[in-house]
């Protein structure tokens, strides 16, 4: 899954979230965190592992259910104590749901699920590491270019769904939510 699918299959799962729990849209605190908690693992373990070859593959620790479930649960205990759960919610949603996405946009390309659910099964579960000598940015444009030979296949009316179809839908919700965190880019760039 792309950047942009992260940040709108959290975004719609937290703005529906606080419609119903809280109801009310997210406040704009909240969505910050959650955009960058959809873009925590990659930006964990892609520069670990395509830049800094600690790892072999580019879905490890970040992607980790056996991290991400404790840290996501430790992330909303200290939000409550510190009065900001929403926030700490927020968070802990974007990370579980760029897991969710990444296992979902695995079986969508036909993996199986033994493979989808490998991506979140570090350490217990590993990919055959990376050629270490590409570049990461030679790695971005060699995903970029099978995204898009991709959407030229008969996939490409279920991937077009998938990767736009939540951000229409999240683009909608953030509209009527009040585009929250506009407001506060204001207020920063006034300041």
């Amino acid at each position: 899954m792309w950047p942009w699918g992260h940040a709108a299959f959290g975004y719609v799962l937290v703005s529906l979230g606080s419609r119903l729990i809280r109801g009310k849209p997210p406040s704009g605190a909240a969505v910050f965190a959650l955009l960058f908690a959809t873009q925590l693992p990659d930006l964990v373990d892609k520069p670990l592992s395509w830049v800094f070859h600690l790892f072999p593959q580019g879905v490890s620790v970040a992607h980790s259910v056996f991290v991400a479930v404790p840290l996501g649960l430790l992330v909303v205990v200290a939000a409550y104590r510190l009065q900001r759960l929403e926030v700490g919610a927020a968070f802990t949603v974007g990370w579980w749901s760029h897991l969710v996405g990444d296992v979902g946009t695995a079986l969508l390309y036909g993996f199986g699920p033994e493979f989808a659910l490998k991506r979140v099964l570090w350490p217990v579960a590993t990919f055959p590491p990376y050629d270490d000598q590409q570049l990461a940015l030679e790695r971005i444009a060699e995903y970029l270019g099978e995204f898009l030979a991709t959407l030229s296949t008969g996939q490409q009316l279920g991937l077009l769904a998938v990767y736009f179809g939540p951000f229409f839908v999240a683009f909608l919700l953030w509209l009527v939510d009040g585009a929250p965190g506009v407001r506060e880019l204001r207020n920063l760039a006034n300041s």
